[in-house]
């Protein structure tokens, strides 16, 4: 079966591991600092994987010695039957002073010279690059879509560190001071009635996924496809559970890859 490879080189800090990301959440499989001399080898894996492997990404540094070795290794492809197409990267010189000064590290190419020393210039800037990847290798007629993960977590083990947005679930009554509730959590139909039907919960519910709606349509023009939405509780067993389930049933839906987690229950 043929084989789709795209080889990722260009100047450090240009956007190579943005660019590998992006084709990563495209769905191809993506090798990052493959020596050029083994082009062919990832080429034999592919036609070998009975399509599963079938969109190849080849990121190459061009500090590495074996850059030089990339062109023949390009031309040992000729004939086989595989598409290989060759990305540079660029980006402008004030932008890569910036970032390497801002961050306090040396130019890969800087040597012993000014920052400035060996740059090239260009004019892409991360979202422009994400939008163009996306255009050129994304499959035809597939939708860009943004990964969501909901959340449910105990205040009192901690705030997930990782999380793009916090919600307070502490405003709503606890079941757990209605002894019948207690030992079950918000995935039992008794307990969710009980979080769903408090008067805030509805009101809050409602609200809060229109802005969440809007701020994915937001990260999604942005080009951020993975965002982690943590709802929580004190113990999180019965109201973050409770709220995270129904909120994830209101947003569900086309476009949209949702994942629901519990973090801490079963902790208790």
């Amino acid at each position: 079966m043929s084989v789709d490879l795209v080889v990722v080189t260009g100047m450090s800090g240009a956007g190579r591991s943005t660019t590998a990301k992006c084709l990563e959440d495209l769905g191809w499989f993506v090798v990052d600092n493959l020596p050029p001399a083994l082009l062919g080898t990832m080429v034999d894996l592919g036609e070998r994987s009975h399509g599963e492997v079938s969109r190849i990404a080849v990121v190459v540094d061009v500090r590495s010695r074996a850059f030089s070795d990339l062109e023949a290794a390009l031309d040992e492809l000729d004939g086989r039957d595989a598409s290989v197409r060759v990305v540079f990267l660029e980006a402008s010189e004030e932008a890569l002073v910036r970032r390497f000064e801002s961050s306090r590290r040396p130019h890969p190419l800087q040597g012993d010279g000014r920052v400035v020393d060996g740059i090239d210039t260009s004019v892409l800037n991360v979202h422009e690059l994400r939008t163009k990847v996306a255009a050129a290798f994304g499959e035809e007629g597939a939708a860009t879509r943004v990964s969501l993960t909901l959340m449910s977590f105990g205040y009192k083990y901690g705030l997930p560190v990782d999380a793009d947005l916090v919600v307070d679930c502490r405003f709503l009554p606890n079941p757990h001071w209605v002894e019948e509730l207690r030992p079950h959590t918000g995935k039992d139909p008794d307990v969710r009635a009980y979080v769903l039907g408090q008067p805030a919960a509805g009101e809050f519910l409602e609200r809060y996924e229109g802005v969440v709606r809007l701020l994915l349509e937001g990260y999604e023009r942005e080009g951020k496809r993975y965002v982690l939405l943590a709802v929580g509780c004190t113990g999180g067993k019965h109201r973050s559970v409770a709220m995270t389930e129904e909120l994830a049933r209101r947003l569900a839906g086309p476009g949209l890859d949702l994942q629901v987690q519990h973090r801490d229950l079963g902790r208790e």
